[in-house]
Formats: C-alpha cells, sequence, structure tokens
C-alpha cells in the first residue's frame, strides 16, 4: 500500500496539505465528515474521497483499509487523534497528524506499545512547531554532546486560523509545565525569560507545549522549559466562530516565524542557536506532507516518533526556506 489519506481535508491547513500532496504526485484520498464539501475537492484535485464520522470503530476501520499512511488535519485534536490513531493501530496504517495540543503526544505515549506490537509508527507534529523546535533543539545539541537543559521559544507572528484559536480555546489548561531534574512539574505562571530571535532579546512567557514530550524523548535532557513570544493578532478574543478560515497567503508571506534556543550542557557549556522560517501556517503543509511523502517511500519506525528523531535534526532546513543559525557559544 501506498495510498495517503488525508483526514480534515477540507479544513484550512488540510486543503493546502491535500494541494501540496497532489502536487508532489502522492496516491491521495481526501477524507472527513462532510460528503458535499469532500466530493467538491476530491472533484477538483482529481482524486478520492471518502466521509466518515469517528464516533464507531466500522466506518474508521473500513476507510482506512488500504491506507498506508494517514495524515490527521482535523482539530481539535482531543476529539480526533484517539480514534484515528487506535484506528490506524487496527488497520496498519502509519498515523501523523498536525496537532500543537498535549493530548495528541500524551496518547502517542499510551499507545506506543500496541503501535510497536501492530508495525505502525504514531508520529504526531510531523508538521509545525514541533518540526521547527526537535530541529533546533537538536542543532544545538549536536555541540554540547549530552543536554542537560534546554529552553526554547517559539515566535508566534501574524492571525491564527478559525480552527486552531477554536482548539487553543478547548485546550487552555491553567498548568504551566516544567521537566525539572527529569521530573515533570508545575512551573510558577506568569514565568518570563528573554530570548533572542536574531533582532536582540524579547520578553517571552512560559507555555505548556508538546515540545516538553518530543524533546524530552528525543534528546533526554532532564531540564526542558517552553515558552511563546506573541506578535500580531496571534490569539484572537471574542467569537472565534466568526473568524475567517485562516489569513490570507499575503498576511502569511508578511509574518515569517522564528524560535530560539539555548541548551547546555553537562559539563556546563552552552549553545544557542536560532531559527528562521516562512509563517507556520505555511511551514505545516509542506513539512507534514514532505513527512508523509518520505513514510510512504519507507523512513518509518513502529511506536511513537518524533519529526528529528525520525527524519534527523536537518530535517525543519529541508523545507522551505527554513534557516537555523548558532548564535553563540559558551565553553
Amino acid at each position: 500500500m501506498t495510498r495517503l489519506m488525508i483526514y480534515g481535508a477540507t479544513g484550512y491547513t488540510g486543503r493546502m496539505a491535500a494541494a501540496r500532496a497532489r502536487a508532489a504526485g502522492l496516491d491521495l484520498i481526501v477524507a472527513g465528515r462532510d460528503e458535499a464539501r469532500l466530493a467538491e475537492l476530491g472533484r477538483s484535485l482529481g482524486v478520492e474521497h471518502r466521509a466518515f464520522a469517528l464516533d464507531q470503530d466500522a466506518p474508521i476501520d473500513a476507510a482506512l483499509h488500504d491506507a498506508a499512511a494517514l495524515l490527521n488535519c482535523a482539530g481539535p485534536f482531543l476529539r480526533t487523534a484517539d480514534p484515528l490513531m487506535r484506528g490506524a493501530i487496527r488497520a496498519g496504517t502509519h498515523y501523523l497528524d498536525i496537532a500543537a495540543e498535549l493530548d495528541s503526544y500524551r496518547l502517542a505515549e499510551a499507545y506506543d506499545a500496541q503501535a510497536r506490537t501492530a508495525g505502525v509508527m504514531l508520529l504526531p507534529g510531523s508538521g509545525g512547531s514541533v518540526a521547527m523546535l526537535g530541529s533546533l533543539a537538536g542543532r544545538a545539541a549536536e555541540r554540547v554532546g549530552h543536554p542537560h537543559t534546554i529552553r526554547v521559544a517559539l515566535h508566534v507572528a501574524g492571525a491564527m486560523s478559525r480552527g486552531s484559536a477554536i482548539s487553543a480555546r478547548e485546550n487552555l489548561t491553567a498548568e504551566c509545565l516544567e521537566w525539572i531534574d527529569g521530573a515533570l512539574q508545575i512551573r510558577e505562571p506568569g514565568t518570563t525569560r528573554n530570548f533572542d530571535f536574531g533582532a536582540g532579546p524579547v520578553s517571552c512567557f512560559a507555555v505548556t507545549l508538546p515540545d516538553l514530550l518530543t524533546l524530552r524523548r528525543a534528546l533526554q535532557a532532564p531540564n526542558i522549559g517552553t515558552f511563546v513570544h506573541l506578535s500580531g493578532n496571534a490569539f484572537p478574543t471574542g467569537d472565534l466562530d466568526a473568524l475567517p478560515d485562516g489569513p490570507s497567503a499575503e498576511e502569511r508571506d508578511a509574518n515569517r516565524y522564528q524560535a530560539s534556543v539555548e541548551v547546555t550542557g553537562a559539563g556546563g557549556e552552552t549553545v544557542r542557536a536560532i531559527l528562521d522560517t516562512v509563517n507556520g501556517y505555511s511551514f505545516t503543509p509542506l513539512a507534514a506532507v514532505e513527512a508523509a511523502r518520505r513514510v510512504l517511500a519507507g523512513e518509518a519506525r513502529p511506536g511513537f516518533q518524533t519529526p528529528a528523531g525520525l527524519f534527523g535534526n536537518g530535517f525543519a532546513e529541508s523545507i522551505a526556506d527554513t534557516t537555523i543559525q548558532i548564535l553563540q557559544d559558551q565553553p
């Protein structure tokens, strides 16, 4: 089997991913819940469409029977990741998604053993910030040998899509987590730290990002903290259902993303690095489809994997015009 199914293909990011997958020549099935919209999308791309809900196993199993890989673009992922991960394991289908929500990664940890037994890979965060930050931290960690402390921040610029805003609202948590000496602990809310994204230090606030799990899994550092700096209308308020699908191509082009990392080794040496890339909504479908293409070509390992851990620390730099620059080495 070499077929790729994109679930949530009629959504803002899903449509871009489907168009990218079609342009890349992948054997594509577009899927989701809305038969009419899927039929229209399938006709426009010249591909098969399948409509099915996620509240029963039988329709999921029937839909996935000939898919080698499933890319889940349907948020909120707290509703879709669990039934689709379980369905993928039953079907022997590799699972990928674009989640920025911690739930997908906790589920991948919980289903790791089952997936390994089934020979199925679980790759949440195949596109988006997890792919960015994993590559950035991995590049910096190469310079220190065994990383002891990782502090990483993402600069989110521009407007948020309607789907992302709704997912963020439904996933808001008062808990701000960090790894301290190998234990995941609650951090004091309101914690800030300065990071340099390439134009001087700016204040970033502590948040719970899924990179807490992926960086820990990939790099084994006992101390990890994640931060965000916002510019533009990154977290809209008011009636989120009234928001447009997402930023226009012009808005995306005007708002690039950056990330910054500080990695300290066991001997006290510190490496700082920055990543610069296209807007996150442009990066995500490109990275997710490239990940799916590589999985279909045979780059897969059973169980819970991370993009940088699977494809190498250079994965993000293979997407669009993404660059990683080492800023400073301190002995």
